[in-house]
């Protein structure tokens, strides 16, 4: 199997549910509060080494206790935190996530540590990237980082993935080192600058970014499924149906499959195949890492298409 490393953020997610989403100046009361290991990056590498891919972390948490739980839990699941720092006076990055008996949540985060990942931080775990033929990154670190990192894996011909998130606009130096992009609609319309009201707009946003050098795009479409987009075909794909709980960490489950498909020199029907039972698997659990299945849940998977 192909090595993969993942650049990213690691957070603790404070977890609250509730019946209905507060509205401005209300206050709701909630139930089942939990501390669950998460991260756009952590999460992705701990769904990776669930589903037997063999991950580097690169990343940074504080000197503090929650640093300690978020290093303890990738390591449980067997990720290589040897390229995580520990950064001094420095507070872990956490995530405050509302979750509704719709299983819709809505989340603020405060990166801490996660902003203090910086170039130099890139170069001193170069040998990671090195060792790899994956190099996946999102957008809860310094946009510069991740510049950074996409362009030194492609110097490199390392294959590279961004999963755009959370959305903001990116420079054009950031989207020509990118070789799959993930975005869900809202994701894409940001990065585009392509208004998406009906299903061409899709394919032209995509065109709009393959134009400036993103090889290939799946783009997430919650319950409908996604769309594979390169520059010769598009293929839409559908959902399994399943009784979701909770949406937190759908797309990272998603991409870290596809990754780990991809590490297995799987084709893309059967990466987004891979990637859509491990994606519905995960709604169907609370939390972020504590709903990431493993290989053997996966394998014995049955749902039915939405």
């Amino acid at each position: 199997m192909k090595k993969i490393t993942v650049v990213g953020s690691l957070n603790m997610d404070l977890v609250v549910n509730v019946e209905k989403m507060p509205k401005v100046g209300q206050t709701v009361i909630g139930s089942n509060f939990k501390e669950v290991p998460g991260g756009k990056g952590a999460n992705q590498a701990v769904a990776m080494a669930r589903l037997n891919g063999q991950v580097n972390m690169i990343g940074k948490v504080g000197q503090d206790g929650f640093g300690k739980e978020l290093l303890n839990s990738l390591k449980k699941d067997k990720v290589n935190t040897e390229y995580v720092k520990t950064e001094k006076n420095i507070a872990s990055g956490v995530a405050l996530i509302t979750v509704n008996e719709d299983a819709d949540n809505s989340i603020v985060v405060a990166p801490g540590a996660n902003y203090e990942l910086r170039k130099d931080d890139i170069d001193d775990c170069m040998d990671a990237i090195k060792e790899s033929d994956i190099v996946v990154a999102q957008l809860e670190v310094p946009i510069d980082t991740v510049r950074y990192t996409l362009e030194k894996s492609k110097e490199l011909n390392k294959y590279t993935i961004l999963n755009p998130a959370p959305a903001v606009k990116l420079g054009d130096e950031i989207i020509k080192n990118v070789d799959l992009l993930t975005p869900n609609e809202t994701e894409l319309e940001i990065l585009s600058g392509v208004e998406i009201k009906k299903d061409e707009d899709i394919l032209n946003a995509a065109k709009t970014l393959m134009n400036k050098g993103v090889k290939e795009l799946i783009v997430t479409l919650g319950s409908k499924g996604c769309l594979y987009i390169n520059k010769d075909m598009h293929k839409m794909y559908k959902s399994y149906k399943v009784n979701a709980v909770d949406t937190t960490a759908a797309g990272d489950s998603f991409t870290g499959a596809v990754a780990v498909s991809l590490a297995n020199d799987e084709n893309i029907d059967k990466a987004i195949d891979f990637a859509s039972k491990v994606g519905a698997l995960s709604v169907t659990k609370e939390g972020a890492q504590s709903s990431l299945p493993y290989l053997e849940d996966v394998m014995k998977f049955e749902g039915g298409n939405a």
